[in-house]
């Protein structure tokens, strides 16, 4: 029996964080059936809806991917590493999965299908529109933003007639801000690369989705989030473990 306390910790120690809890989920009700959110973490979401599997923005280093369903549909925010992860993508991909991914993901990825931004197309049922992510304050030393205007997507994906708005890695661009009839959005909080809880809340005030979750949140202080959105009426914020 002395032995068994130190053995369950080198075991608990020895064992991936994503192997030792329950990813939370999320199911809301649409015209065209449930849609289900599995919040896996950093910049990665899992949805089911209609029978199909969407995963977007996989990373190995925050999911076991063996452990869970292959991609119907595949998509690619931008072509940063912990976003275009190939390791995870060869994981979860059949042959028959769709992939949609930015030109430069492109340049990792050749087999997929490249929107610009403001492109509009239709995969597997669901209504894909691609809306620019990028910098406007945050910078490298170079003076180079972290994220370039016209090289990485956000996605609004329609499911019945709900619209769901996931931001990818950016900041509270005017694209952003003049967004319409978002029903769910997702927007990155994860500093110096995407927004403050300032830029957030900026942005959430202006195109009002009924639920917003700061996703892909770093180290950043969501319940500063939370108060600096008291006042903003109708939107509801959700908060899921997406470190």
């Amino acid at each position: 029996m002395k032995y068994l306390l130190p053995l369950l910790l080198l075991t608990l120690l020895a064992t991936p964080l994503h192997a030792q809890e329950a990813f939370e989920k999320d199911v809301i009700k649409t015209s065209g059936g449930d849609l289900e959110i599995t919040f896996i973490g950093h910049g990665t979401l899992m949805m089911k809806f209609g029978g199909k599997v969407i995963h977007v923005d996989p990373f190995s280093k925050v999911a076991d991917y063996s452990k869970l369903p292959k991609a119907d549909l595949l998509l690619i925010t931008h072509e940063h590493q912990d976003h275009l992860d190939m390791a995870v993508i060869g994981a979860i991909r059949r042959p028959d999965t769709r992939v949609v991914l930015t030109e430069e993901g492109a340049k990792k990825l050749s087999d997929g299908m490249i929107m610009k931004n403001g492109d509009v197309q239709t995969v597997l049922g669901v209504k894909i529109e691609a809306v620019p992510a990028y910098n406007l304050v945050h910078k490298r030393e170079n003076g180079q933003p972290y994220h370039p205007k016209g090289q990485g997507n956000g996605y609004v994906l329609t499911f019945g007639a709900t619209r769901l708005y996931i931001a990818g890695d950016t900041e509270n661009t005017p694209e952003m801000t003049a967004l319409k009839n978002i029903d769910v959005a997702f927007l990155p909080m994860n500093l110096p690369y995407t927004m403050t809880p300032e830029m957030v809340a900026d942005a959430a005030k202006a195109f009002k989705p009924k639920v917003l979750y700061p996703y892909h949140t770093g180290d950043s202080d969501v319940t500063k989030l939370i108060s600096l959105m008291n006042d903003a009426g109708n939107v509801e914020v959700k908060i899921r473990k997406m470190k």
